[in-house]
């Protein structure tokens, strides 16, 4: 995340660490959403060169990779779902799903992540944050250790979409969210982690988005793309 700043411990108790142990340091790779005990939502591009997958692992409630607390919990990859329509040019339908070998316990630390059906009129919530291990400026690439979190706002589509903007590239299950003049994105190694969206009603978060691509990182007119979970909601 570039302009973010470190999440408390348990800010959001949802979002997991992908690792694959034969990269260098902790081996993040991508973030991911836990939507039920034993299942994470992700970004399909995440394993596009994934090799040996069951001997990657999935990192829960954790804040700081390199010291991992108590109330964190490790698991391995059972199996990859990935959409079934994924295109890796266009980045359509990006989006996948993880089953773990074992189910996680809930704590303070680690809860599940709101999936909105199609009533949630998405377009009208404000408070919008993202988050994740990723890289913290635009030119470098490699995570972060401590957690990172950003406030943003939803960007309209057809504004995103525009002559200016992205040119035709966001396609209708895509979200668009950022600020026009930039300064504030998710960027490489936040991939597959949430778009989460504060209730206008109640005190909780939606689960909105997944992070997709953008062109480079906080740019003006190139904000960050999300997949958008209650598009697909069926098909989680």
């Amino acid at each position: 995340v570039v302009g973010g700043t470190d999440a408390q411990p348990g800010a959001w108790p949802w979002i997991v660490s992908i690792q694959d142990p034969w990269e260098i340091g902790t081996g993040h790779v991508c973030g991911g959403s836990l939507i039920s005990p034993q299942w994470v939502l992700t970004a399909a591009h995440c394993f596009i060169e994934a090799r040996h997958i069951t001997m990657w692992r999935v990192v829960i409630g954790a804040t700081q990779l390199t010291q991992l607390g108590p109330e964190a919990q490790v698991r391995n990859i059972r199996r990859l779902l990935v959409h079934e329509h994924y295109s890796n040019i266009s980045e359509r339908n990006d989006i996948a799903l993880l089953e773990l070998d074992q189910p996680v316990q809930c704590s303070y630390y680690i809860q599940l992540a709101c999936v909105p059906d199609a009533w949630l009129r998405v377009s009208e919530l404000t408070t919008c944050y993202i988050s994740g291990w990723g890289s913290t400026t635009a030119r470098s690439g490699g995570s972060t250790d401590v957690l990172q979190e950003a406030k943003v706002r939803l960007i309209d589509v057809n504004l995103c979409n525009s002559s200016q903007w992205y040119r035709g590239a966001i396609h209708t299950h895509n979200l668009c969210a950022g600020y026009p003049q930039g300064g504030i994105d998710t960027c490489q190694g936040d991939s597959g982690g949430p778009l989460m969206c504060k209730d206008n009603t109640y005190d909780h978060f939606w689960l909105v988005g997944v992070t997709s691509w953008g062109k480079g990182c906080a740019r003006a007119k190139q904000p960050g793309v999300y997949t958008s979970t209650q598009h697909f909601y069926s098909w989680i």
